[in-house]
């Protein structure tokens, strides 16, 4: 069962309403962070979490993504982590296993580095936001959605887009999510140079997990983003790519679940 909502938070910079959808009624809380493909690149492993495991998992959209409206003063990671730490206060959540993928590792890793003690443990798939030398990000902004795919997918004939079955709306929300995007990446494209410094300072157990067949940011990249987190822990995941969640959901769910229960403290939900 999936419930949407919207939260209006309060920051210091301003007012803002973030929808969340929560998959699932009881158990233990996620807090799962979606790349930049929107909201819809987590709600089916979302889904299968909340069904095969006692989980309430919170997938919100990011401001700007999926039809949603960004405020003109929401322009970084940084920031928008801020919003997320916001929103774990507002939904009042404890022990929550923070899990985000791409630009949404980025994210959670700054989610991290911020030290909410409502946060238990923390897992990054394919995470971007680092700058390694050697090892690019791909200019995915650059990349039709064709060759995007042919890069993020260990197996892309499985993965098809065709852009001409979209509605004009669907077109429409791709163009924001793609907008929005470009403005949360920065200046740096995907990789913010100051990153390392504040991920040396996260406390929470990382587990930093991997598509191996990723060729948006590789594995070696991946490892280097293991290294950054101390005593963050580097799981290669074979036969998938950029989006385990979308590609290969069953193999990814004890990855994160296992990690998730592992370090929860199962205080009682009041």
């Amino acid at each position: 069962m999936t419930t949407r909502s919207t939260h209006t938070l309060q920051l210091d910079q301003g007012t803002l309403d973030v929808t969340v959808d929560l998959h699932g009624e009881q158990g233990h809380p996620f807090l799962l962070l979606h790349g930049g493909g929107g909201p819809q690149t987590v709600a089916p492993f979302a889904g299968l979490l909340a069904e095969q495991r006692p989980a309430r998992v919170f997938t919100p959209v990011h401001p700007g993504f999926g039809g949603t409206v960004r405020p003109d003063w929401l322009t970084d990671v940084t920031t928008l982590a801020q919003v997320y730490a916001h929103l774990l206060d507002a939904l009042d959540l404890r022990d929550v296993a923070v899990v985000g993928n791409s630009i949404g590792g980025w994210i959670a890793a700054e989610l991290a580095a911020l030290g909410s003690d409502r946060i238990t443990s923390v897992t990054l798939l394919n995470a971007v936001g680092i700058p390694v030398t050697g090892h690019p990000i791909a200019d995915t902004f650059s990349l039709t959605p064709v060759e995007l795919s042919r890069l993020s997918f260990h197996d892309p004939s499985k993965f098809r887009f065709d852009p001409s079955t979209l509605t004009e709306a669907q077109l429409a929300v791709m163009a924001a999510n793609r907008a929005a995007l470009q403005v949360y990446s920065g200046p740096y494209a995907m990789a913010d140079p100051t990153l390392p410094d504040r991920l040396a300072k996260i406390a929470h157990p990382t587990r930093v997990a991997w598509g191996a067949s990723d060729q948006v940011v590789d594995a070696d990249y991946g490892r280097a983003y293991a290294q950054a987190v101390p005593g963050a822990e580097f799981r290669l995941l074979e036969g998938t790519g950029h989006m385990p969640q979308i590609e290969t959901p069953e193999q990814l769910l004890p990855v994160v679940w296992d990690f998730a229960d592992a370090h929860a403290t199962h205080r009682p939900q009041h």
